[in-house]
């Protein structure tokens, strides 16, 4: 992406998407917001920019790639005006869930990724989303139902839904469900942080230490100043006593 755009500086701004999204999925989220401001810019009337980059925004954020504390505030100005653009389209829905679910405002993430199922019914990344929500609030048993529902259909991406899947199981506490959706999930997408953190608790659950830790290298790797005391601020698990067990297995895993 970056050579198309040497050789055409005039593109469209689907090419400066193009471009922040592949930052966003190979973890270079603060790389990704350059471009995304510019296509934004470019076609004001372009949407799935705001998403993604409302989305890097909060990425960065819960993998501790920037200090800044407006992170979330600057995502939920990006959202607002996505919808503002088009209320009826799911991506923008789900992404503003997400944005209330790290606010740790349950109720509002709910109604927002259940939004977006009623507007894509088909489509299996609302439903991983819906199980991520519904794990975090404790809703275990709903929150498996979402994730098998998930499986069931096609994703926007390759294996895109399964880092949520594999989320919402290991928050659950599923977790030997959790593993595989995991391990596939970061077969497409390496670089993705938190999804190593979760599956770094999970084989801390399951007695492989080995692989625990080879997963928190991984998240070192990726962020070397990862804090195992920011990640307990920031992760949206409301159960205190799931987040404590959370937490305990990545310090297991070698995190500090």
């Amino acid at each position: 992406m970056e050579q198309a755009i040497q050789l055409n500086p005039r593109a469209p701004p689907w090419y400066l998407y193009n471009l922040g999204l592949a930052y966003r999925m190979t973890g270079r989220y603060t790389e990704a917001v350059a471009p995304l401001k510019e296509a934004i810019r470019v076609g004001p009337n372009f949407p799935a920019a705001n998403v993604m980059l409302a989305d890097s925004y909060v990425q960065q954020w819960l993998s501790q790639q920037s200090p800044d504390a407006q992170l979330l505030a600057q995502a939920l100005a990006v959202m607002q005006q996505a919808l503002a653009l088009n209320d009826s389209w799911h991506w923008n829905h789900l992404a503003l869930g997400y944005l209330y679910l790290y606010q740790q405002q349950y109720d509002q993430a709910v109604t927002e990724i259940e939004r977006a199922v009623a507007l894509a019914p088909d489509e299996a990344d609302c439903y991983a989303a819906l199980a991520v929500v519904l794990s975090c609030m404790g809703r275990s048993e709903a929150a498996v139902e979402a994730a098998t529902q998930a499986l069931r259909l096609k994703p926007a991406g390759a294996d895109s839904h399964l880092g949520d899947v594999g989320t919402a199981y290991a928050v659950a506490g599923h977790y030997e469900e959790a593993r595989a959706p995991l391990q596939r999930y970061l077969s497409h997408y390496p670089n993705i942080l938190p999804i190593h953190l979760m599956l770094a608790v999970v084989y801390s659950e399951v007695g492989q230490a080995a692989e625990a830790r080879k997963e928190a290298a991984e998240v070192l790797r990726l962020n070397p100043q990862f804090s195992l005391a920011v990640h307990r601020q920031r992760a949206p698990i409301k159960d205190p006593v799931v987040l404590e067990r959370h937490i305990a297995d990545l310090r297991k895993a070698g995190l500090k």
